[in-house]
């Protein structure tokens, strides 16, 4: 862990809440008709946080936006299973994380998170790191959609430089997997986590860049996609996909765990589900259908920037 540059946590903090503000004003602006309300809450432990959603919106048909800056006196087992000299200390954690449920399928779903924690104990200097990412989760797959997802994504890796965007996609390809079903939930896209070399103002750099990159990455997708026709059929897989997504969300994500566990507010953790969902027993496609083609072609850890596509 790097204790040799002193973090800013007002920097951080301020940096946070404008990222929620900007983020909410685009999704606005793509729908049309929808809007977020606002909860602001209190956590008994201590801190708080701000909580944006938007239900039954023109495109979005479930989106949330959540601030949370959130601290206590001793760090929840999910933060330190992988940093057991940790255990014991008090912390600080602050984060915007996101999920948005389009009610089109032709529209995937995405997820994005940019977070900061902060270990501290009396007579040593502080532990920090950064982590976060974004990742995308197509019903119906599109080629286009994941080249510019994936070339945003390595955009948003300059500060780092070349070998970040590789290693941070492998990460998220890793992490964003459903080991009891043998399949990821996506098409994947950046994660990172522990993140504190060389020093904070280039880790924070890098914290920002991921942040300003995600409606850049996501925006261009919803718009070419949202006035397209579906059926039944469409909406039936949808719904079906979506059951992946809350299993991922309340058996692996470190999000969720780690809220559930701090005493963080349910209401808030939990937004990232989907209002909608459902399961079918032993499903699987049928050959040659474009829900089969989802599986084939982009259900699988892909370089989606340097390969050609595969045959129709």
């Amino acid at each position: 862990m790097n204790v040799n540059t002193q973090p800013d946590i007002d920097q951080v903090r301020d940096y946070l809440l404008g990222l929620q503000d900007g983020i909410c004003q685009a999704l606005e602006e793509e729908d049309g008709t929808g809007e977020f309300r606002e909860d602001a809450w209190r956590r008994e432990e201590g801190g708080g946080g701000r909580s944006r959603v938007m239900e039954g919106g023109e495109v979005l048909e479930k989106a949330g936006i959540n601030f949370s800056h959130v601290h206590g006196d001793s760090l929840p087992p999910s933060a330190t299973a992988h940093r057991p000299e940790l255990a014991g200390r008090s912390f600080q954690a602050m984060g915007v994380s996101l999920v948005v449920h389009p009610a089109n399928p032709r529209v995937p779903t995405s997820h994005a998170n940019v977070r900061f924690f902060m270990a501290e104990s009396p007579g040593a200097a502080p532990v920090w790191w950064f982590g976060g990412g974004f990742d995308l989760t197509p019903y119906y797959g599109y080629e286009e959609d994941a080249r510019h997802w994936h070339g945003t994504a390595r955009a948003a890796c300059e500060p780092l430089g070349a070998g970040a965007y590789p290693r941070y996609k492998q990460w998220c390809d890793e992490y964003f997997y459903l080991k009891h079903r043998d399949e990821p939930r996506g098409i994947g896209g950046l994660f990172f986590d522990d993140l504190n070399e060389p020093d904070f103002p280039t880790c924070f750099a890098f914290l920002r860049s991921v942040g300003d990159h995600f409606i850049p990455a996501y925006r261009p997708i919803v718009a070419r996609r949202k006035g397209e026709a579906y059926g039944e059929r469409e909406r039936e897989f949808q719904l079906y996909r979506r059951g992946r997504y809350v299993e991922f969300n309340l058996v692996y994500d470190r999000g969720t765990l780690f809220g559930l566990q701090s005493g963080g507010r349910t209401e808030s953790i939990l937004m990232s589900l989907p209002p909608l969902v459902s399961w079918r027993y032993d499903w699987s496609p049928d050959k040659g259908t474009p829900e089969e083609r989802l599986y084939r072609d982009f259900l699988r850890p892909r370089d989606w920037l340097g390969e050609s596509a595969p045959s129709p």
